[in-house]
């Protein structure tokens, strides 16, 4: 979908759909007044006579209204204007997009940009425009034999300005915001994919062939000889259940001067999980095709990155295996070396994400990053813990952890932090080994990120554990794309912050 900026204060231009704002009490917003005073008082006829109420998300199409430039106007309910913030503004731009998906216009102007929210500026407003229509917008892979689906007729929306100074934010907004509907888009369909699809050896493709879309972006795909030298041995104990090879992929994105301190984003990939000989059950198993959401998010961060030419250098890797079980699957009590030596004793097969993940990290110190970021659906703690809502964060550095949690609150993607500590640390003691790999039920989300913290040191590292928030189940069960625009923040505030 193709969006751009325009100046439009008298709410005039010719297109298929004018989007407007009413406030409840028959408060019309600035384009709604125009609109109103063009077609001789139609919308607060509406409100009065009790045709529109103006709730949030409420929406009315006027098609062909007299005096009005636009073919239809859809009027979108703002509710109370004291009340009006970024979740009722949020509402109304969701609930415009599906309207505006059930009729035939090709084109739309949304001046629902116009309305002013406390401490939101227009790039914010424009940026939503563009990524709640890229997301209402998207489709999951179509793998069904039947009569394949029209495609959408929407494809260009502009976003209404009030001036040169505000088209200029406008403008920057939505290129933000179309770069993490297009990272989103990208992550969905790798998770949505079933996983005799997407296995590591089609995430390395699907890596690669993003190098060649984006000349900034380098890959290389580590086949199973090569994660061999360089002894992974967590990495490794992890796959040789399966008959899929792994992958090793690392990505690097060169925006900045070749000596700029890297962003490391790790990113889990296990692309099916059954959890090994600690066989999980079989209700909503089939889910498990989720688990290489975290290798979707960073790939897709990266893809933003790029599309926005963001002066920063970055660095992605992915570790991308199944967890199987079969006679040559890790066993609960077998003892493996990870690639920093340090010996890990296998309590349960099903706790396989710290494992490649710490490998990874420790793969990502060869760059001397600035920063390493894992994220991963790592824990079912997390989700007892923070529902399907806010994903969690824990960090071993307290300046890296506030700039996360203010990303997902710009980003309306928040985590949530939680700890990491010694005592977490203490309850994965072995007899055997210098950690094992679980530390019972008890704070199982923050013992899984301590874990990983032993393999992060004097690194400044943070973990999102996004077991939660990746994917919804249900009738509703698909990808979310989640945590891309809370990563995406952090990255446009890192580059400008230089």
């Amino acid at each position: 979908m193709e969006f751009k900026a325009i100046i439009d204060p008298k709410s005039r231009v010719l297109t298929d759909c004018a989007v407007v704002g009413v406030y409840e009490n028959g408060d019309l917003g600035a384009a709604a007044r125009n609109i109103d005073a063009q077609t001789g008082g139609l919308i607060k006829q509406l409100h009065t006579g009790g045709d529109f109420a103006a709730k949030t998300g409420d929406t009315l199409l006027l098609p062909r209204p007299a005096g009005a430039a636009s073919a239809r106007v859809l009027l979108v309910g703002l509710g109370s204007r004291t009340g009006f913030d970024r979740k009722q503004y949020r509402k109304a731009l969701l609930s415009s997009a599906q309207a505006l998906a059930k009729t035939g216009a090709a084109n739309a102007v949304v001046y629902l940009a116009l309305e002013a929210i406390a401490g939101v500026d227009v790039q914010y407003r424009a940026r939503m425009v563009a990524e709640i229509f890229s997301a209402q917008g998207y489709k999951i892979p179509d793998l069904k034999s039947g009569a394949k689906p029209k495609p959408a007729k929407l494809t260009s929306v502009s976003v209404a300005a009030e001036n040169a100074r505000a088209l200029k934010g406008a403008a920057m907004g939505l290129k933000i915001g179309a770069a993490i509907g297009s990272a989103m888009a990208m992550s969905r369909d790798l998770a949505n994919l079933p996983p005799n699809i997407c296995t590591p050896i089609y995430i390395g493709q699907r890596a690669e062939s993003l190098a060649k879309e984006w000349p900034r972006i380098k890959t290389k795909v580590i086949d199973q000889n090569g994660i061999k030298a360089l002894k992974m041995g967590a990495f490794l104990a992890v796959t040789q259940g399966s008959a899929q090879p792994p992958r090793l992929i690392v990505c690097e994105y060169h925006g900045a001067k070749k000596a700029s301190a890297p962003i490391c984003l790790v990113g889990k990939g296990i692309t099916f999980d059954s959890g090994g000989i600690s066989l999980k059950e079989p209700p909503a198993m089939d889910e498990m095709k989720f688990d290489m959401s975290g290798a979707a998010t960073v790939l897709g961060a990266m893809r933003a990155a790029a599309e926005l030419a963001l002066p920063i250098n970055m660095v992605v890797i992915i570790a991308a295996c199944e967890n199987m079980p079969s006679g040559g699957a890790i066993k609960p009590s077998d003892i493996v070396t990870s690639m920093s030596g340090q010996t890990v004793e296998i309590l349960n097969t099903d706790a396989e994400g710290r494992l490649v993940l710490c490998d990874a990290i420790t793969y990502g110190r060869r760059y001397k990053p600035a920063a390493v970021i894992d994220v991963a659906t790592l824990t079912g703690a997390c989700v007892v813990a923070l529902g399907h809502h806010l994903s969690g964060l824990m960090s071993n550095d307290e300046a890296l952890a506030a700039e996360l949690a203010s990303a997902g609150i710009r980003a309306d993607d928040r985590a949530w932090r939680m700890p990491i500590a010694d005592e977490y640390v203490d309850q994965l003691k072995s007899n055997f080994a210098d950690l094992a790999n679980v530390g019972g039920r008890e704070g199982g989300a923050c013992t899984a990120a301590s874990f990983l913290s032993k393999f992060a040191a004097n690194l400044a590292w943070a973990h999102l554990d996004v077991a939660g928030t990746a994917w919804l189940g249900g009738s509703q069960k698909g990808s979310t794309g989640r945590p891309i625009p809370l990563l995406v923040d952090f990255l446009v505030n890192r580059a400008r912050s230089r």
